[in-house]
């Protein structure tokens, strides 16, 4: 195993742990950007799923909505798990370049909606049709992108829950399609046993970054690091699209 490897896995993860101590999202998403960047999609794929699992087990399945969440939104959870297996056999298609510069593109228009505060409209009472829908288009994104958040986390912001409920919706989403993933990713042989080891070792440095975003919280203007991290997910988002394009 690559030693500059190692240290650039435990900073990336360090830092994306950091972010979503501050900010309580963006582990998978910082560390599939940057990681994509350097390493190639599948590779930062690989090494993201234990650390998002991880990070995100407790924060989804421990707490008083459970049975709720389920209840309501077992459609997009079920959905969203199906076209995630489905969508990520692809990429065992050999296109991975195609599906970097798909990657850049997400990152891109996720950063431009969130910066301009563009929100989904409520789904009202269309919720129990649109929902598997937002599990399709979720899991087809987040099977060939490792991206999470796109449209699910921006859907589920739109039924107004209380800030505890909707944490723990995201939480278990994320859990669902990382645990779809992951075995999407070894059932096509993607999955190699050095990467699951040095994804193993992202777990700690992710975890330590998640403490220290939580002590750093109360010190920073939580609006202002927002509009910096979305910022900072456009230039790399730019630069995976127009990097792959380039060199392609």
């Amino acid at each position: 195993m690559n030693f500059d490897v190692v240290v650039l896995v435990v900073l990336v993860f360090f830092v994306a742990g950091t972010i979503k101590g501050l900010i309580g999202f963006g582990l998978p998403t910082v560390s599939i950007a940057i990681l994509a960047a350097f390493l190639g999609l599948i590779e930062a794929m690989t090494l993201m799923l234990l650390p998002s699992l991880i990070t995100n087990l407790f924060q989804g399945l421990v707490g008083r909505y459970l049975i709720r969440l389920i209840r309501r939104y077992w459609s997009l959870f079920i959905f969203g798990a199906v076209f995630t297996w489905l969508s990520s056999s692809l990429l065992s298609t050999g296109h991975a370049a195609v599906f970097a510069v798909i990657l850049g593109v997400v990152l891109i228009l996720y950063g431009l909606s969130s910066l301009y505060s563009l929100q989904v409209p409520s789904p009202g009472s269309r919720e129990r049709w649109i929902s598997p829908l937002v599990g399709m288009v979720s899991g087809g994104i987040t099977g060939i992108t490792g991206i999470f958040l796109v449209p699910a986390v921006g859907y589920l912001q739109a039924l107004r829950m209380e800030r505890d409920e909707l944490i723990q919706a995201i939480g278990l989403w994320v859990t669902i399609a990382t645990l779809s993933l992951a075995f999407s990713l070894k059932d096509h042989d993607l999955f190699s046993n050095e990467l699951g080891l040095l994804s193993l070792t992202a777990v700690l440095p992710a975890l330590l970054g998640m403490w220290v975003g939580r002590v750093l919280r109360p010190r920073l203007s939580e609006s202002a690091f927002r509009h910096l991290f979305f910022a900072g997910l456009m230039i790399i988002g730019v630069y995976i699209s127009v990097s792959t394009v380039v060199t392609s």
